[in-house]
């Protein structure tokens, strides 16, 4: 990240009102937890109340899109993040849930205008899912959050 960009970051805060859904598979729920508390922590970090923050679990990534449309449609959120973890395993079963699940969301995002930010990570091993779930790679549902906050403040500017 760069010098401007950290400090972007830095000095961002939640638009006043903006409410944000949170949406996490509980599949490798060890790991989506830690990620649902970084995005917790950073949106409190900004500015965004506890209470406006709703937290929904589905049974796993595949599910993520779907649950996105439903809230999308129903106009509670300014901004929806999604969370899992998707690990590959012996089969191509990893490609069909991961790419399937990215599409679902962005195709959600474009067909609602209700930006969707996609947390899922699609890892190699475990060992990569906890690097970039508060390892060495620092944890992607605080950076999925932090971008929430940066879409909530740029659509609120450009609708006002």
């Amino acid at each position: 990240m760069s010098d401007q960009s950290a400090r972007t970051r830095a000095s961002l805060r939640s638009p006043a009102g903006a409410r944000y859904a949170v949406i996490a598979s509980r599949w490798n729920g060890e790991i989506v937890d830690v990620l649902v508390e970084g995005a917790r922590a950073a949106l409190a970090a900004h500015g965004a109340d506890d209470d406006a923050v709703d937290v929904l679990r589905v049974p796993g990534a595949w599910e993520l899109p779907m649950l996105a449309q439903h809230l999308a449609a129903a106009g509670g959120h300014a901004v929806i993040v999604a969370l899992g973890c998707v690990v590959r395993g012996e089969t191509r079963h990893y490609e069909h849930v991961a790419d399937e699940c990215a599409r679902g969301l962005m195709r959600v995002a474009l067909d609602s205008g209700v930006p969707v930010l996609n947390g899922v990570l699609a890892v190699e091993d475990e060992a990569d899912a906890w690097a970039r779930a508060g390892g060495a790679r620092g944890n992607k549902g605080a950076d999925v959050a932090l971008s929430a906050i940066e879409m909530a403040a740029l659509l609120k500017e450009f609708s006002a």
